[in-house]
């Protein structure tokens, strides 16, 4: 599997887009507003830059995208109202891999600026935007022109699956029937994107320039815990159902596996600690309930069909790992049978995600 070619959240405002999708991955980005203002607060008040450059890595499309560069160009002229400073340029940055719909992006850019304009009564700085479509596993800007980077629920995702996976029968992701062999394959994979990923942003950043990144985690140091891998663990029953039944072939389940790891924060900080380019504000565990619905007691009861709502947010994340790898054509049932068997288990268990949320300092 190429992860850069394939790995994409669905497109479009369609009913399984990542745009009608994304309820979860907002909350999240909320848990973690307090932490980005301390950021881009800290950051202004010691900078003051006539011009503010701040990249958003994994941005995606849909209400989320601009969701954080709104939030700090609010935060910056706050600021300059109660310094009695000039408003500052914005260059705002929107990273993802070459798949994402950045059309949909550049398209409802307009609208956005309009809003933050009318949100905004005594006016803003101007603001340029740019798409940057490639991997954030490498270099993505020029040395030191970056003040801010911000990062959510995409440093899960690896820059491919870990070689030497081949033993892991029946599963499609760390599980707690994986060989001990594919826990380390994938945490040592984890390890080398992660050191890659902050050499990188530690040459694009400024000295005393902030970075402030959110990834799904566990709480603790065992990879194939049940917060860590769950919810791909039910997928892979449905996969291995339509095995049995000869729909798809045992083969097809057996090389497939899903390019992600979901780092405890002991095993984020000392990746940090190593590289040695940061030093660490904060770092923070949150929760966030699979049904992103469940939380929000405004909307009608309908709506509230958990094994529904998260079916829809997974196929929009993983439609296009599945379909790449078994072809379309099974698309519609492995996620009915995906939907029946959440059901079941979201009515017996509890079910939430883990959030590690870190903040750093490019180091002077």
């Amino acid at each position: 599997m190429e992860v850069t070619q394939v790995l994409h959240m669905n497109g479009g405002i369609g009913e399984t887009s990542y745009a009608n999708n994304s309820l979860v991955q907002q909350r999240v980005i909320s848990l973690t507003k307090a932490m980005r203002e301390e950021a881009i607060t800290s950051l202004y008040r010691s900078t003051l830059p006539r011009s503010l450059a701040i990249a958003d890595l994994g941005c995606s499309s849909g209400s989320n995208t601009f969701f954080v560069i709104s939030e700090v160009i609010k935060s910056v002229e706050k600021l300059c109202r109660e310094l009695n400073l000039e408003s500052p340029e914005y260059q705002a940055f929107m990273n993802d891999l070459p798949g994402n719909d950045f059309n949909n992006i550049f398209m409802s850019l307009g609208s956005f600026k309009q809003k933050l304009c009318n949100e905004m009564e005594a006016g803003i700085g101007p603001c340029f935007f740019s798409g940057v479509p490639g991997s954030f596993y490498g270099r993505l800007f020029p040395s030191k022109t970056l003040h801010f980077i911000h990062s959510s629920y995409s440093l899960q995702w690896l820059s491919h699956v870990p070689e030497g996976v081949e033993n892991n029968k029946g599963n499609i992701y760390m599980a707690s029937t994986s060989p001990i062999n594919v826990l380390k394959a994938y945490y040592e994979q984890f390890q080398r994107d992660f050191s890659l990923f902050l050499e990188c942003r530690a040459e694009e950043l400024v000295e005393g320039g902030r970075m402030v990144l959110t990834t799904l985690g566990s709480p603790g140091d065992d990879p194939s815990s049940k917060e860590c891998c769950y919810i791909w663990e039910l997928l892979a029953v449905a996969l291995n159902d339509m095995v049995s039944e000869g729909i798809i072939k045992e083969e097809q389940v057996d090389s497939f596996n899903i390019p992600q790891y979901t780092p405890s924060p002991s095993e984020l900080k000392l990746e940090v600690l190593k590289e040695g380019s940061f030093t660490i504000n904060h770092l923070e565990i949150s929760k966030v309930n699979w049904n992103a619905f469940d939380s929000d007691s405004s909307l009608s009861k309908s709506l509230s069909d958990g094994g529904y709502n998260v079916t829809k947010c997974m196929r929009a994340v993983a439609e296009p790992l599945l379909a790449s790898h078994f072809g379309e054509a099974i698309i519609e049932e492995v996620f009915d049978r995906y939907q029946e068997i959440l059901t079941d288990r979201m009515c017996k268990e509890k079910t939430e995600f883990i959030n590690v949320s870190i903040s750093m300092t490019r180091s002077v």
